[in-house]
C-alpha cells in the first residue's frame, strides 16, 4: 500500500474518531456548550490538524504539506464568517443553547458530504477542461469584490428554496420538540422548527462552499489536499462557533481581509500560467492578510453612531 494511502486511513480513522467521541460520547443528551469546553475541544482540533499537516510535510514532502497548511488557512479563515451567518440564524429562529450543538453537528456531518461532491466534481472538471481555472479565479476576484463594498444583510428564511420545500412536504410543528427533529403526533410525522434550522445551516454552507472550494483549489489541484485541509477546518466550526459566537462582531475588518484573500488567490489562478507564485509565499500572504484584519480590528475601536452620546 503506498504511503498516501496509509494517509488516507489514518484520516478517516481520526475524523471518524472525532465525531463519533463528539456525539456519542461528550455530548448524547442536550446541553449547553461552555466557554470552558469550546477552548479545550477547539485547542485539540487545532493540535490534530496541525499534526495532520506535520506529518503531511515530513513524509510527503514540503511543498504537499504548505499546500495543506495554506488550505487549511484559507478554509479555517472562511469558516469564520459562517459564524456570524450562524450567529443570525439562531437568533432569528430562537433556538435554545442546548440544542445549538445539534444542529451544528449534523450540519457538519451535511457539510462534508457536500463538500466531498463538490471536491470531486471541481478536480474531474479541472482535469478534463483547463479553462475552467480561469472561471474560478474570476468567479473568486468578483466574490471578493462583492463581499468587500457589500453591506451586512439580515437572513431572509422565507425567500429559501429549500426551507420552503420542506414545509410543504411535512406539517411543522409550532414548538420546538427537545433535541427531535421529527415527531409523531396524533399519527402524523411532523418535522420540528429544529429541522428547518438545520436546513437553513445546510443551505447556507452549501453557498459558502461555493466561495471556499475554487479557493482552495487556487492553492493545490492534489485531491487529497483540498479534502482533507476542508475538513479539518470544517470539524473544527462548532466548537469555533461556541468559543467566538459571542465575540465575532468584534471582528469587524474581518470579512474586508478574507475578501482580500479570495481577490488573492482569484488573481493567483487568473495568472498560474504567467507566473507561478510560491505556495510558501502564498501561505505568508493569506496568513499576513487575516492576521492584520484581525489586528486592527482590536485596535481602531468602532465608530458611535452620531447623536449616541447626545443628551435630550
Amino acid at each position: 500500500m503506498s504511503l498516501l494511502w496509509w494517509f488516507w486511513l489514518v484520516f478517516a480513522a481520526v475524523v471518524f474518531g472525532l465525531l463519533a467521541l463528539d456525539l456519542g460520547v461528550f455530548h448524547r443528551h442536550a446541553q449547553v456548550v461552555t466557554v470552558k469546553d469550546a477552548t479545550i475541544w477547539t485547542a485539540v482540533r487545532v493540535i490534530i490538524a496541525l499534526l495532520f499537516g506535520a506529518g503531511i510535510y515530513y513524509w510527503l514532502g514540503p511543498t504537499r504539506g504548505l499546500e495543506y497548511f495554506t488550505g487549511y488557512l484559507i478554509e479555517q479563515a472562511l469558516s469564520l464568517d459562517n459564524i456570524f451567518v450562524f450567529v443570525l440564524i439562531f437568533s432569528y429562529f430562537r433556538v435554545p443553547a442546548e440544542y445549538q450543538h445539534r444542529v451544528l453537528f449534523w450540519g457538519v456531518i451535511g457539510a462534508l458530504v457536500m463538500r466531498g461532491v463538490m471536491i470531486a466534481l471541481g478536480a474531474a472538471l479541472i482535469a478534463r477542461f483547463h479553462w475552467v481555472i480561469y472561471v474560478f479565479g474570476a468567479f473568486l476576484v468578483v466574490t471578493g469584490a462583492k463581499m468587500a463594498i457589500q453591506k451586512e444583510e439580515g437572513i431572509e428564511p422565507d425567500k429559501n428554496p429549500v426551507l420552503r420545500w420542506a414545509r410543504r412536504i411535512m406539517p411543522v410543528t409550532p414548538d420546538y420538540e427537545g433535541e427531535h427533529f421529527f415527531v409523531v403526533k396524533d399519527g402524523v410525522r411532523m418535522l420540528t422548527p429544529l429541522f428547518l434550522v438545520l436546513v437553513f445551516v445546510e443551505t447556507t454552507d452549501l453557498m459558502f462552499a461555493v466561495d471556499s472550494i475554487p479557493a482552495i483549489f487556487a492553492v493545490t489541484r492534489d485531491p487529497f489536499i483540498v479534502f482533507t485541509s476542508n475538513v479539518m477546518a470544517i470539524l473544527g466550526l462548532r466548537t469555533l462557533y461556541f468559543l467566538l459566537a459571542g465575540i465575532i462582531n468584534l471582528f469587524r475588518y474581518l470579512k474586508v481581509g478574507l475578501a482580500v484573500v479570495l481577490v488573492f488567490v482569484g488573481v493567483k489562478m487568473l495568472i498560474s500560467e504567467i507566473y507561478h507564485i510560491p505556495i510558501g509565499l502564498s501561505l505568508g500572504v493569506v496568513a499576513g492578510i487575516i492576521g492584520l484584519s484581525i489586528l486592527l480590528s482590536l485596535l481602531i475601536p468602532a465608530r458611535e453612531p452620531q447623536g449616541a452620546g447626545a443628551r435630550d
